[in-house]
């Protein structure tokens, strides 16, 4: 595990990639030997962003349409030359956290299903080519939900924990994996800004957390480079939990 160019020859596509987890991620990846298209909105800064990084290449993407995400993954892997390894993230952001397991959260759920399965879809022509094919789901941060949002949290990464299952059993006769990764609270600018409006939910992470802090983005990106590399050939339909711990909801 110590090689540094454990992913050297493959291909990465990741979305929201122009900050916090999305661009630990993409830099992690490029680190050990990836090629890596950093996808990200319009208003994001994503091109100027990833200039002057070797290996990284950032794009404009609207990451809210199931028929740009296709042609997005297209374009990556015309551009590339292949794709070996899709990273999904959407932030579909909130006015509030959410607090209840309601028709609001079935709402969200519904609309990141869609947005995932277009981007998985779109990429499995090319990551059947792989020789390491692999698909990688981030949930929602806690800071997406209430203090008292235990529920809905729990809701949301059953949702994404039944749809990767399905992506995984559909396309392990492939020699491809698909898990995810359930962040805690992890410090991005989306948290800080959450955190920064509403102190006592921050507090409230931390004291839930068994490591007592809030985590950085590239303690997810750790585990989303173990997930893309042969270390995890034989780990599919998985979830593994970045949060320090969990000692109460």
């Amino acid at each position: 595990m110590a090689d540094p160019k454990r992913l050297y020859g493959l291909n990465a596509l990741v979305l929201n990639a122009a900050d916090g987890i999305g661009e630990a991620i993409a830099r992690t990846l490029v680190k050990h030997g990836a090629s890596v298209i950093a996808a990200d909105t319009s208003n994001s800064g994503v091109v100027q962003h990833y200039k002057s990084v070797r290996g990284i290449t950032g794009k404009v993407a609207k990451l809210n349409d199931p028929e740009q995400l296709a042609i997005l993954v297209a374009e990556t892997a015309e551009k590339l030359g292949g794709l070996d390894i899709l990273v999904t993230d959407f932030l579909l952001r909130q006015p509030e956290p959410l607090s209840k397991a309601d028709e609001k959260l079935e709402a969200v759920l519904k609309q990141r299903a869609t947005l995932v399965m277009a981007a998985c879809r779109a990429a499995l022509p090319y990551l059947k080519k792989s020789p390491a094919g692999r698909i990688i789901n981030l949930g929602f941060l806690r800071s997406f939900f209430a203090a008292n949002g235990a529920d809905a949290s729990a809701r949301a990464e059953r949702d994404l924990a039944n749809l990767t299952r399905a992506l995984a059993a559909e396309t392990g006769e492939f020699g491809i994996t698909a898990n995810y990764i359930q962040p805690g609270a992890v410090m991005t600018p989306e948290s800080r800004e959450v955190f920064r409006k509403n102190k006592g939910l921050r507090d409230h992470c931390i004291q839930s957390s068994a490591a007592r802090r809030l985590g950085e983005p590239v303690d997810i990106a750790k585990v989303a480079l173990f997930l893309a590399s042969d270390d995890a050939v034989f780990v599919s339909g998985a979830g593994i939990a970045v949060d320090g711990g969990r000692l109460a909801n």
